[in-house]
């Protein structure tokens, strides 16, 4: 099974999800600091849309 781009990202902001739960949001604010520590753009980019991606699954889990 290959995974485009999106679905990488929805799968790495449910794994926060299980793994971090309501700490998800400080776990990805860590993985973008240590990222923006380490000068990587791309990967603070990333961070940041899962994050998108991670605060839309709350959303939909308070409607639910």
């Amino acid at each position: 099974m290959v995974l485009n781009r999106d679905q990488e990202l929805w799968a790495v902001a449910l794994w926060v999800e299980k793994n971090h739960g309501e700490e998800g949001t400080a776990y990805i604010a860590q993985q973008i600091q240590r990222l923006s520590n380490e000068g990587d753009e791309a990967g603070i980019a990333t961070w940041k849309t899962v994050a998108e991606r991670f605060d839309q699954l709350g959303c939909q889990s308070s409607t639910n």
